[in-house]
């Protein structure tokens, strides 16, 4: 989504002005930081899967809040890259570890942080959860539907808390979005959204064994490239929707109060034929009930709409931009007021932090007066806000019934792709 610079400072001041003597104001606000110590001091944290996406959660991991206790990682280059996050960060070393069941049994942890391919998320979820451990485990849910029920039973049984990672719900843009504009019927009556995240670049990532003799056999994979490369391949992974499409289309099912009942989908590898399993270029419509529909496209050919989340209502139009920037209007014509520019243009890169993020994965400084607040990053509220939910029963904001209907509409809009046909979103 590209605007005029007209635009967007009209969008911009249509976004605040709507929420000008609202609450959601607040969450813009430097009030709302997150504050510690919490009472009883930081939970003692253990981190499973330390790639790209687990370095970003334990970079942004307020030691006032959570104390990491230990590093489980099946590669040991993920490790020492891990050890050199918490030296930046000024952090004691932590115990490293192959097996996530031994970091169990010898570590005294309260929570775990789970980053792993998805195609472990279920088991290793389950089995921190069996044995009285916290999770906050990455998106997508699981690997598959069946996963996520146990992830979300075993929950239930053991009285733990279980959060997935969709750090949109901890964005005080979004919030301020929700809570101030679609939901006090700024809006109008909602029938469409479009929903996209355009790169140009191959997801394939180069990179050498740990040692010569490295055998990642032990832990499911063949050969270092499907360890390093799992994203590419069926078995371990559920590809674009689920590492980027997963995050859009919770903001749809928030934005029109539940999942989809069908969905519609195409999709292939049209570019980098190079031995991936894995769709390079993925288009999915998701039908909603009361005639809504939500329209996603994600593509690896052309990075100019970048990405974002739009709204489009009988009343006004409400873009969500890169996770940093909201833009208000008035189907009308005239100016309502403003939203806010969280990350400046240009704003340089942290290579290879994260799937959904690659260019501003860790945060970046605020423009303007809002700097005291907005530089908190959405993933370091996202921890701290599951080490206040251990600590306090402060409530999660995603929880693992809305992450659920997430990855259920993600995985019929998978089947929908693969099949050529409508598919009905099973929860």
């Amino acid at each position: 989504m590209n605007l005029t610079p007209e635009q967007q400072e009209l969008g911009r001041r249509n976004f605040l002005r709507a929420l000008a003597g609202t609450p959601a104001l607040a969450a813009l606000g430097a009030s709302v930081a997150v504050k510690g110590p919490i009472r009883g001091g930081p939970v003692r944290l253990g981190y499973v899967g330390l790639g790209g996406q687990g370095r970003v959660l334990l970079d942004r991991t307020d030691p006032k809040h959570g104390r990491v206790v230990a590093l489980c990682d099946v590669n040991p280059d993920q490790l020492a890259k891990a050890d050199q996050v918490l030296e930046k960060r000024g952090l004691p070393p932590a115990p490293h570890y192959a097996e996530w069941k031994e970091m169990l049994e010898k570590e005294d942890l309260e929570a775990v942080v789970l980053a792993p391919p998805l195609w472990l998320h279920a088991d290793i979820a389950v089995g921190c959860l069996e044995a009285g451990r916290h999770v906050l485990c990455e998106k997508m849910m699981a690997w598959d539907l069946e996963g996520c029920r146990r992830m979300r039973d075993a929950a239930r049984r053991s009285g733990r808390l279980l959060e997935i990672g969709y750090q949109r719900f901890y964005n005080p843009i979004y919030q301020a979005a929700y809570e101030g504009i679609v939901r006090t019927g700024e809006l109008g009556e909602i029938y469409t959204a479009r929903l996209a995240w355009h790169r140009n670049g191959n997801w394939r990532r180069a990179g050498e064994p740990p040692s010569p003799d490295y055998d990642p056999s032990a832990w499911g994979y063949p050969s270092f490239e499907h360890l390093l490369n799992w994203r590419l391949y069926w078995r371990y992974s559920k590809g674009l929707l689920a590492e980027l499409g997963s995050h859009q289309i919770a903001i749809a099912n928030w934005v029109f109060g539940g999942p989809p009942e069908t969905v519609l989908g195409s999709g292939g590898v049209y570019r980098f034929k190079d031995g991936r399993e894995v769709d390079d270029h993925v288009y999915a419509t998701f039908e909603y009930s009361g005639g809504r529909t939500a329209v996603f496209s994600t593509i690896e050919s052309n990075a100019f709409d970048h990405y974002y989340e739009a709204i489009f209502g009988t009343k006004g139009t409400l873009i969500l931009r890169r996770e940093s920037e909201a833009f208000l209007f008035d189907e009308g014509g005239g100016a309502r007021t403003t939203a806010v520019e969280v990350t400046p243009a240009g704003s340089g890169p942290m290579a290879d932090a994260s799937e959904s993020r690659a260019a501003d994965a860790l945060g970046q400084p605020v423009t303007g007066g809002q700097r005291s607040q907005l530089a908190v990053s959405a993933y370091e509220r996202e921890v701290s806000g599951f080490c206040a939910a251990v600590r306090t029963g402060q409530p999660l904001r995603c929880g693992p019934d809305r992450a659920l209907r997430s990855a259920a509409s993600c995985l019929a809009a998978h089947e929908a792709v693969q099949s050529k046909r409508r598919v009905a979103v099973e929860v």
